[in-house]
Formats: C-alpha cells, structure tokens, sequence
C-alpha cells in the first residue's frame, strides 16, 4: 500500500483525540517487550535517538536519562503534546518533538546513533518505505530496535487477528508476520540481529475503550471471537470476557559500518 494522504488523516483522526489515553496507557508504559528494549539499548550517553511513531511517548521516557538527545517523532501534533507535557513533567529535557510521517522522515542521512520504534509499523501506510527511511537517518553501526505485535502464521488464525484489529481501530493497516519482518529488515539495508518473542495480554474492555472503538464494532468483535474455530480461541487464549493474547516480537538491526556511540 502507498503512502497517501487519505491514510495519514485517517492515523491522525484516530490517535489524535486518544493522545492521553496512550500517555497513560499500562499496556505501554510498561512490559517484558518494553525492558528487553532498555536492556539492549544500554546507557550509550552521547547518542542522538529516534523514537519513530512516538504514541505515548513511553520508550522516549525510557531512553531520555540514557543519552544526551531524543527526538520524539509522530503523525499525531495531538499526541506530541501530551508526551512533551509529561516530558516536562518528569524533568526530561532532553526530549523532543517532531512531527510528521514514517515513510518520509525530515532528518538528514545518518543523523542517530539509534532508532527505536514500538507498536507503530502496523499504521504505516508503505510498511518498507518506513523501514529504509530508519536505515537512511541512521549512522553506519547505528542500532535500530523494533517492537510490534505479529501476525500468526496460519492463514485463517491471521486473517481473524487483522479482521478484529480493523474493527477495532480503522487506522489499521496489518501486523506482519515474524518472516515478513526479517525480509523487510533486510532489503533496507539493515543486519538482522537478536530477536525476543513475547506473549502478551490484552484486556478487551480495556484495548477497545482506549482506541473509543464504536460498540457496534465492540458487538462485531465479540460475535467474531464467540464463532471462530477452536484452534484460533486456544491460539489467542481467549477469554468469557473477550482479553486475549497476543504475540509481539522484538527485532534488533544495525546498520553497516563502524560501529556508532
């Protein structure tokens, strides 16, 4: 899929008027996915770091008292504010705001020693595009770290993972799966390196009422889980009330060359 602009306004509309609810958000701020990440990006100092699709801000406040510089980076002018409120808040100078797309970053080539992205690739409209836009602003060795939840790999498992993730949040565009991912990583430019695979859960009422899905949509999720075959309920582990699990994979990446800071 291209990046357009019909898919930008949409990803704004959605996450815009939810910014806080993310800022606060204990799915994000928190998570084995989430101290996996702070472990593999160390206390590198001096780095300048890119957190590419911001949300809450969560891993920009992880980063912040491990180097000298991040900038937090969104679609959602929304969703910036409220991390640089909460950035204030907590005494965090060193982090700031910019705004814009994945797949076309305003940065110069090689310009962070480190891009982190959590929880954000699945919005991308051109999922490769934003991929060799990390590699482009990173330094050669620069690390790049990238959390987000994948798909399964049995076909119709997949299909009722992406069709529930829709009808809850219409920004959605798809969670790729764990070899998509490794192919991607690696036509832009980037070294595969270590990779952590997480169980994680969601609770329903708590991951609709966050993204104010419609309770027609709620409705359709529902009925989708309570008829779908038995080896797809195992699979989520769904629950009466509807949480489920899902699984979410760490890719760490570097770029070519000497290493950075």
């Amino acid at each position: 899929m291209k990046n357009d602009s019909s898919q930008t306004a949409v990803v704004d509309a959605q996450f815009g008027a939810q910014a806080r609810a993310y800022v606060t958000s204990a799915v994000h701020a928190q998570g084995p996915d989430l101290e996996a990440m702070a472990a593999l990006l160390g206390s590198p100092g001096d780095a300048r770091v890119l957190d590419l699709g911001c949300g809450g801000g969560h891993v920009s406040f992880m980063a912040a008292p491990r180097v000298r510089e991040v900038v937090a980076y969104d679609l959602s002018q929304q969703m910036l504010d409220a991390v640089a409120g909460v950035a204030r808040e907590r005494g965090l100078a060193n982090i700031i705001t910019r705004q814009g797309v994945a797949e076309k970053l305003p940065f110069e080539d090689a310009s962070f020693d480190r891009v982190l992205s959590r929880y954000t690739a699945h919005h991308w409209a051109d999922f490769s595009a934003g991929l060799r836009e990390a590699a482009r602003v990173l330094k050669p060795g620069g690390q790049a770290l990238f959390v987000d939840a994948i798909a399964p790999g049995e076909p119709a498992t997949d299909t009722f993972f992406q069709g529930i993730e829709l009808l809850r949040d219409r920004s959605h565009v798809r969670d790729y799966s764990r070899a998509e991912w490794e192919v991607a990583i690696a036509r832009a430019g980037l070294i595969p390196g270590i990779v952590q695979q997480f169980r994680v859960r969601l609770d329903l009422t708590a991951w609709v009422t966050r993204m104010r899905t419609p309770e027609l949509n709620v409705q359709a999720i529902r009925a989708l889980q309570q008829s779908v075959p038995a080896h797809i309920a195992r699979y989520f582990d769904t629950a009466e009330d509807g949480s489920f699990t899902i699984d979410v994979v760490l890719f760490e990446a570097a770029k070519p060359g000497a290493r950075a800071i």
